[in-house]
């Protein structure tokens, strides 16, 4: 049996929620990274620290966006915090290095 938390979402459904929800902000940030005209996918802009405040504003978006969603983020921890982090940070980096190598924009 699944527990369910406070605002009604179960400890899987809460988890599934939360790792999608950074998953997808990490991919858009890659999108955002790659066509803003400041950074583009220009060789210089790989090397550009620019792109980290876009993934930096796409990690503290989240926090409302999960409110939304209706996922208690005021029992976020630490851990549950770093998770976000890490997770939207790995899928940027893995996204925006394809882009940046494939040429894609």
């Amino acid at each position: 049996m699944a527990t369910e938390t406070a605002s009604g979402l179960s400890d899987h459904l809460r988890g599934v929620t939360v790792t999608t929800v950074a998953c997808l902000s990490g991919i858009a940030a890659a999108l955002v990274s790659a066509y803003l005209p400041f950074l583009g996918t220009t060789p210089a802009a790989a090397t550009d620290r620019l792109a980290l405040l876009v993934v930096a504003g796409f990690v503290f978006l989240q926090i409302p966006l999960l409110k939304l969603i209706g996922v208690e983020v005021e029992e976020f921890g630490i851990k549950d915090n770093l998770y976000v982090a890490f997770m939207t940070f790995t899928l940027w980096f893995i996204s925006y290095g394809v882009i940046l190598s494939a040429n894609l924009a």
